[in-house]
């Protein structure tokens, strides 16, 4: 790993590189040899007033009169190449994962879809090396007899699951093909991530699949067939005109292929029936080796944190950010560590759906630095509208379009995406029987190195900008209104009030209000603290039904009581004092796998109780007008607590 240096206050962040980025000196700066990849111009947003671009068509940096030139990492590997060209074999398959300089182990068992419910792969015991990035598994005299659990001798079919591991035991990516034949084998139309759950309505969902080749692809559903009526690889289905509250199976059919699996509508919007819906964030590799660490996520927690989920007959998960390590320059290492988080979910999200929102790990960046990388520079990628993180992470999920909010631009102007990001699927609000969700984008245009290198423009880490604002006021409004809904919660990656890990940032930075967003080189009006308060205002002075504010960043778990008692400011501020009229929890859950953070003192250490550092899933058993919380940890199965709320 490269370590960039510590940025912004957010922490140390790294990028992942195989090797010390490389030097030339062709020109006056030294620049990585990477660096020379463009071959057209392109179009800067004014609203990142530094950034220049050279007659090559680099981009640049000017900083303090030093230059800091775009440098991107040579990515460790990327989805393209974990997925690799795989062909058949007198007796098996061949891997070639285009990458002559990756040596390993590729582990890999058949994948028995028809006989369970969550179905996973179960390894041989004898897996094959990796040698100058192939592999070559024999499925024919080896796979047979007693090894044959899923009939392929018979069939002529059957889908392989397969792990490639480095030589230092780095877990890069688990996959899956399908193949035919006894002897020849050929490569068969395989679904290499999902069906994934999406948007449960009363009346429908969305179901969300990829496949290797491209194909049309239908499913089938209480006696209709639903699918798109073009060939391609990417497929996002829209299930409509099903009864609420009610279990189905559906069939997703697939090539000569298919899988069957379930799902539950969701309550008529109003209904009073109870469920249990979960909470997590900041499932990004862990430490300790093995499933904790597969490129990028977290499988070991996640799967428990899913199996848990599963077990507690969850309606649906809501995930709220650092899904991932991301803060990469390169998008198909991007795209690898999306590919493992949603694989380890995959076995379970087939029957239940998942919300996420990102977090500040979810970047995509330009990475600069200077001659001798002794300063370094990290903002969003444009262009906006296909390159931003936020672009990326749209592309990854099936959320719910926001109709109302846009960006920061002003679209009437012609601005929009060439000035800021895109929040759609990033920021957007939903409802689940009596229950309203609304989801904050907390590292909207997010760039980490703000505090050092302000002119570059960017947003703050935990702050909401204007266009954001404003649609949270309208949608809280909205639901106060709205007489089916009975409960509202609020969730953002960034805590408004930090315990442990993040006081130096998030909504409070040591209790300045100094920090907030920067755009074309001006500091906006708002401080941090003052945008914090205009949020609270809203949440529990203008409205009666948000019950809680859901946060991570943090990695552990921890409850805090905001309310008239609650001190919220440092000591000696001089700035106007919000009043809280009521009270409710911030409920801070960023411990779905992330390295830990104990807790810290800070003027609200009082009101806060229940910190842990354990691993931990939080249940909202709701029920009419009562709402009961359980935290467990989903390794050791232990109730760290529970309350109502």
């Amino acid at each position: 790993m490269k370590r960039i240096g510590l940025l912004g206050g957010i922490g140390l962040m790294y990028l992942f590189a195989c090797n010390p980025t490389p030097s030339n000196e062709t020109s006056e700066h030294s620049v990585p040899d990477q660096a020379w990849h463009r071959t057209e111009a392109i179009e800067i947003p004014t609203s990142l007033t530094a950034v220049m671009q050279s007659e090559t068509h680099r981009l640049y940096v000017v900083k303090n009169g030093d230059t800091l030139w775009e440098s991107p990492i040579k990515p460790a590997f990327t989805l393209e190449q974990a997925r690799g060209t795989i062909t058949g074999t007198e007796t098996g398959l061949l891997f070639n994962f285009q990458k002559p300089d990756l040596e390993g182990t590729l582990h890999y068992g058949f994948i028995p879809y028809k006989d369970y419910r969550h179905p996973q792969p179960v390894f041989f015991k004898e897996p094959v090396p990796i040698e100058s990035g192939k592999a070559e598994l024999t499925i024919s005299g080896v796979l047979e007899g007693k090894y044959d659990m899923i009939g392929w001798e018979e069939r002529g079919a059957g889908t392989l699951g397969y792990r490639i591991m480095g030589t230092d035991g780095t877990i890069y990516y688990d996959g899956c093909v399908s193949f035919r034949g006894t002897g020849p084998f050929e490569v068969d139309t395989t679904i290499v991530e999902g069906p994934l759950l999406y948007q449960p309505e009363p009346n429908g969902f969305t179901i969300a699949l990829e496949t290797n080749y491209s194909c049309r692809v239908a499913i089938g559903i209480d006696g209709k067939l639903y699918g798109a009526r073009k060939d391609t690889t990417h497929h996002e289905i829209e299930i409509t005109d099903l009864k609420p509250n009610t279990s189905y199976k559906y069939t997703v059919y697939y090539g000569e292929n298919e899988q069957t699996h379930s799902l539950r509508t969701a309550p008529e919007i109003g209904s009073r029936a109870p469920f249990t819906f979960a909470y997590a964030s900041d499932s990004r590799n862990g430490y300790g080796g093995g499933e904790r660490n597969v490129y990028g996520a977290n499988h070991y927690i996640l799967k428990k944190i899913s199996a848990l989920a599963t077990r507690e007959n969850v309606r649906f998960m809501q995930f709220t950010g650092d899904l991932i390590d991301g803060y990469l320059t390169d998008r198909g290492e991007m795209d690898l560590q999306y590919a493992n988080w949603k694989k380890a979910l995959g076995p379970f999200a087939h029957h239940m759906p998942i919300y996420a929102t990102p977090g500040n790990h979810e970047s995509f960046m330009f990475l600069f630095q200077n001659r001798d990388q002794s300063d370094a520079v990290l903002i969003e990628q444009f262009p906006y509208a296909t390159h931003s993180g936020s672009a990326v992470f749209a592309e990854h999920f099936s959320n719910p379009h926001n109709a109302l909010l846009h960006s920061e631009g002003k679209l009437d102007e012609n601005e929009g995406f060439k000035r800021f990001p895109p929040y759609d699927e990033t920021a957007y609000s939903y409802t689940y029987g009596n229950v309203g969700v609304i989801c904050m984008n907390s590292d909207y245009w997010y760039s980490p190195s703000l505090k050092n290198t302000p002119e570059t423009g960017g947003g703050l880490h935990g702050y909401i900008m204007d266009n954001q604002l404003a649609w949270v006021l309208q949608e809280i409004e909205i639901l106060e209104r709205n007489p089916n809904i009975d409960h509202v919660f609020l969730t953002e990656h960034t805590p408004f009030f930090p315990n442990g890990g993040h006081v130096e940032d998030d909504m409070w930075y040591g209790g300045s209000n100094e920090p907030r967003a920067v755009i074309d080189g001006t500091p906006v009006d708002k401080g941090i603290i003052d945008r914090r308060d205009e949020l609270l205002h809203a949440v529990i002075n203008k409205s009666s039904k948000v019950r809680a504010i859901l946060t991570g960043d943090e990695h552990n778990y921890c409850k805090t009581l905001i309310g008239p008692e609650t001190p919220i400011y440092p000591e000696g501020w001089e700035g106007d004092r919000l009043q809280l009229a009521r009270t409710i929890y911030q409920i801070n859950n960023g411990a779905a796998g992330a390295p830990y953070y104990g807790q810290e003192s800070t003027p609200w250490t009082p009101y806060t109780s229940g910190f842990s550092t354990q691993n931990a899933l939080v249940l909202f058993d709701v029920n009419g007008d009562d709402i009961r919380v359980r935290v467990i940890n989903p390794d050791t199965l232990e109730e760290i607590e529970s309350y109502p709320l």
